[in-house]
């Protein structure tokens, strides 16, 4: 009898559970993106195959996350760009930059499997080392003049920790 209990338990705790949602992402057109003209632009294509942008000459306010299928740390916080996402539409521009990949189809599977819904650049030939360094997950936080106002190296902890230094580096409240 007390098997049972505990199977019964086991089994309502684990139906009690939310499903998990997943969201199919879409490779979006780099067209939107705002930048100014440079000297020496760091230009990068777009992973949907349009015309992509200067990464050195884009103005905010703007995150600009640097991210590569293949790494673990970008997969976490992936989920907290989505949700972020959602929220800042309008107010603030996303835009993915995807590095060190073998091949583009393993970013475009990447962002279709986890649900990436803005525009993503794609580094084909590691260019953009120059401008980012090297070594990802890292967070750029674009001023309106193109300014870069924070450089948040590393894994993002939380939806709340972005929203953050969202507010306090480019100063907008979500």
């Amino acid at each position: 009898m007390k098997k049972i209990a505990i199977l019964l338990s086991l089994l309502l705790l684990t139906s009690c559970a939310a499903p998990k949602q997943e969201t199919a992402g879409e490779l979006v057109s780099c067209a939107s993106l705002s930048s100014q003209s440079l000297a020496n632009p760091i230009e990068l294509g777009c992973l949907d195959g349009s015309k992509g942008a200067a990464i050195n000459a884009l103005r905010g306010p703007m995150i600009i996350n640097v991210w590569g299928s293949w790494c673990t740390s970008c997969k976490a916080e992936m989920g907290y760009f989505r949700s972020f996402y959602k929220k800042a539409q309008g107010k603030i521009a996303l835009v993915g930059v995807d590095v060190e990949e073998a091949s583009i189809k393993d970013g475009r599977d990447f962002v279709i499997t986890h649900g990436m819904t803005w525009p993503n650049l794609y580094d084909a030939d590691g260019k953009s080392r120059a401008y980012f360094g090297m070594g990802v997950p890292v967070t750029w936080f674009i001023t309106a003049d193109g300014t870069v106002a924070y450089k948040k190296i590393g894994v993002l902890k939380n939806e709340i920790e972005l929203i953050t230094l969202v507010s306090k580096y480019l100063g907008v409240k979500l």
